[in-house]
C-alpha cells in the first residue's frame, strides 16, 4: 500500500526557511516521480515542484523558482522541500503526490495524481 507522509510544516517569518519532508512507503522513490502541491484558504491546489525519477530533473513553478529546491535520500526513501525566502503568499497547506510514473508531465494537474500525504501547514507571518 502506497503511503506518503508529509511533515516539517511549521509558522516562520518572512525571509525564513523550512524544510518539508516526504516520507515513502509501499513504493521507492528512486522509481517514481514526486510533485508537490500547495493549497492556501479559498484557492484551487497548485504545483510546486515535480521531480523525475529518470533523470532526477525537477522543475518549479514560476512563483518558487529560486526560493525552493528539491532533494532526495534513497536511503531513507524520502524527498525533501527547501523553501528559502519565505513570504506571506507561500502559506498554504504543502501536499507530495506521485501519479505512479516515473517521470513528470510537465505540468501540474493535481486531479491527475492518484496518491497524496494529509499535508502538512506552512504559516508565513510575522
Amino acid at each position: 500500500q502506497v503511503q506518503l507522509v508529509e511533515s516539517g510544516g511549521s509558522l516562520v517569518q518572512p525571509g525564513g526557511s523550512l524544510r518539508l519532508s516526504c516520507a515513502a512507503s509501499g513504493l521507492t522513490l528512486d522509481y517514481y516521480a514526486i510533485a508537490w502541491f500547495r493549497q492556501a484558504p479559498g484557492k484551487e491546489r497548485e504545483g510546486v515542484s515535480c521531480t523525475s525519477s529518470t533523470d532526477g530533473s525537477t522543475y518549479y513553478a514560476d512563483s518558487v523558482k529560486g526560493r525552493f529546491t528539491i532533494s532526495r535520500d534513497n536511503a531513507k526513501n524520502t524527498e525533501y522541500l527547501q523553501m528559502n525566502s519565505l513570504k506571506p503568499e507561500d502559506t498554504a497547506v504543502y501536499y507530495c503526490a506521485t501519479d505512479g510514473a516515473e517521470a513528470c508531465r510537465g505540468y501540474f494537474a493535481a486531479t491527475e495524481y492518484d496518491y497524496w500525504g494529509q499535508g502538512t501547514q506552512v504559516t508565513v507571518a510575522s
